[in-house]
This record gives C-alpha cells, sequence and structure tokens, in this order.
C-alpha cells in the first residue's frame, strides 16, 4: 500500500549522515549504495523539482508503489528525507529534504551536464537556469581553496585510512532496477552504466587512480579475468576508455580515459566529498584530494560556465524542458 496512507504513530526523523561501522563500507561504498541507484536519482532529482507527497511522484509516472515506497524508505533511513506527518486523518506524509538530502545537488548538476554533453539523444533532461546572471548553464568544476578551474589531470586522489578497493564499493552492488517497476527511468543511462555496477564502479575508480593495463585493473578490482575483461568491453564500447595496442607485444594493450572519460570527474569527486562529509568511518577518509596547482586539500566548487561565480542551491533553478526543445549550446561546448 502506498506510504502515504500508512498508519502509525509519527516516526522519529533519523539525523542526516552517521558513523560507519570499523573495518566495513567506507564512505564511498555507502555513497556508491546511494547514488548508483536510478530510481534514488529519479527520486532526488524530481524532489528538487518539488515533489515532496507520495502522489507527487506518482503524477509522474512509470514507477510502481512498491518501488516508490521502498527507495523513498530507504532515502529516508540513509538520511537524505525527513518523513513528516501533514494529515491526521487519514495519516499521510511528505519527504522533505535534510540538510544532507539537499547537499546532493552539486552531484545532480554534475551527472545532468555530463549526460547533456555525452549522451544528449538519450532523454530529456531538465534545464538548469543560474538565477545570478539568467542564462541556462553547465557547471564547471574549480578549487574551492584557490579558486582555480581544476580537472581529472590538476587533482591527485591517495588512499585514506579507510580506503582500500574491498571497501570502497557495496558488496551487494549490481545494476540496481527493479522488476517490479513500471519502467526503468533511463534518464542517465551512461552514468548507470559506470555507477550502478559494482565492478564498474571499482573500474571507473581503478582508471581514475591511473590504472591502464590489464592486469593493473584486475589487481585492484578483484575480480574474476572475466569481469574485467567484460567491463573493459562495456567502457570502450561507452567510450570512456580508449585501447592502445602495445608497441612491445601484438597482445598487449594500454587503456587510458578519453575526454569523456575525464569529464565524468566532478561526478566521481563530488559524490566522494558528499559521501565523506555524511557518512564518517571511525578511521578517517577514504581518499584524500589535492588541487595540484596550490598544494591544498580539493574541495570541489561549480561555478556557473556563463558568469563565472559560484553556484549555490538557491541560485540554481531547475525547470522541466519543452517537448521538442533543444539544449543550449553551453551544454554541448
Amino acid at each position: 500500500m502506498p506510504d502515504e496512507h500508512a498508519s502509525g504513530a509519527e516516526p522519529t526523523a533519523p539525523s542526516a549522515g552517521r558513523m560507519l561501522e570499523a573495518g566495513g563500507d567506507n564512505a564511498i561504498a555507502v555513497t556508491l549504495g546511494i547514488l548508483g541507484d536510478e530510481w534514488n536519482l529519479w527520486i532526488l532529482r524530481h524532489s528538487f523539482q518539488g515533489a515532496r507527497r507520495y502522489s507527487d511522484w506518482t503524477a509522474v509516472g512509470g514507477i510502481s508503489h512498491a518501488v516508490l515506497s521502498s527507495r523513498l524508505g530507504a532515502l529516508t533511513e540513509a538520511g537524505l528525507f525527513d518523513r513528516v506527518r501533514y494529515s491526521e486523518r487519514p495519516p499521510r506524509y511528505e519527504y522533505r529534504r535534510t540538510e544532507c538530502g539537499q547537499a546532493v545537488w552539486p552531484i545532480l548538476l554534475a551527472v545532468w551536464s555530463w549526460e547533456l554533453r555525452w549522451a544528449p539523444d538519450e532523454g530529456i533532461l531538465p534545464r538548469m537556469v543560474h538565477s545570478t546572471c539568467g542564462h541556462e548553464f553547465r557547471p564547471v568544476l574549480h578549487c574551492a581553496a584557490c579558486g582555480d578551474p581544476a580537472g581529472a589531470r590538476e587533482v591527485v586522489a591517495e588512499m585514506g585510512p579507510s580506503g582500500g578497493w574491498t571497501r570502497s564499493v557495496p558488496a551487494a552492488s549490481s545494476r540496481r532496477r527493479s522488476s517490479g517497476a513500471t519502467r526503468a527511468p533511463n534518464v542517465l543511462p551512461h552514468t548507470m552504466a559506470l555507477l550502478g555496477n559494482r565492478w564498474s564502479a571499482a573500474m571507473l575508480g581503478a582508471a581514475f587512480f591511473g590504472a591502464q593495463r590489464y592486469g593493473e585493473f584486475a589487481e585492484r578490482m578483484q575480480s574474476s579475468p572475466a569481469i574485467v575483461a567484460e567491463r573493459l568491453r562495456t567502457f570502450l564500447d561507452l567510450g570512456v576508455l580508449a585501447e592502445t595496442p602495445s608497441t612491445e607485444r601484438t597482445d598487449w594493450a594500454t587503456y587510458h580515459l578519453t575526454a569523456k572519460g575525464r569529464d565524468f570527474f566532478p561526478v566521481v569527486v563530488c559524490m566522494i566529498t558528499w559521501g565523506q562529509r555524511w557518512f564518517h568511518a571511525p578511521e578517517g577518509e577514504a581518499i584524500v584530494f589535492t588541487h595540484t596547482g596550490c598544494g591544498q586539500v580539493f574541495t570541489p566548487r561549480l561555478v556557473c560556465s556563463e558568469c563565472d561565480t559560484a553556484l549555490e542551491a538557491s541560485t540554481v533553478s531547475v525547470e522541466p524542458r519543452v517537448d521538442g526543445e533543444i539544449p543550449r549550446a553551453a551544454y554541448s561546448r
């Protein structure tokens, strides 16, 4: 039965974020478990577009009651929503973003921008308008410490005290779709190909950590040769990795991040930064980022491509597109 009509005493809202168990999943694994799920991202997207009540999401269509109830419950348990009663008879609830849930917005902006640039024909994503300048924009990654632009080549990542490949991907993670849904949301297909499978997430992390040879991917992913080979084919087909034949042996090759792959870095760094802010391993952080330009700890800041000012949630308007509308050139530069 839809959660909107659920009965019972008013639940106690969980605190946003939590302390993780020592030696268990780290912040990266927890983040992937939450944001590597298409329906969770779909729910969060519509939340930022005004959805708060169960009926708001069902009115959009395409999701079953069972899937919506389970995902809203999971997002509430994780601390991204508070479940607040708005009607006594019958008892009904709405889902209000917590500070933790509100802090997801830079990740969504980075994902939308990447999909619009690299998968523009896969679905219609909302318009992002910056109220400061009045333009539709794309977010540009900068270093919060020095203010300079930063990409994958300007940021060094090192494993922290709670790091490690086995702790950084959810053990049960696969392509998290539910057979109970009317349809898959399918609005972020390339993103889910990279984050919606535990081995894809591990391969993506290995690539950003400098893995280039098959053996390096296999060692860091700690998976079977068949899985490594299959994920490499997937990444090559997506255009995230490019293969370069070895000059030493014809059966050897190296794999390098393409422009499309490197351009996914803002998504990765925003996700990890969010996860480490809200989900704390007792040993410390899983990954430490350093900006090579200034030598400071790297904290991401998203800046408007049109006016070069820092983006804030209060200055970004997320609006649905009109059918047939073509995104502005800012998204495809």
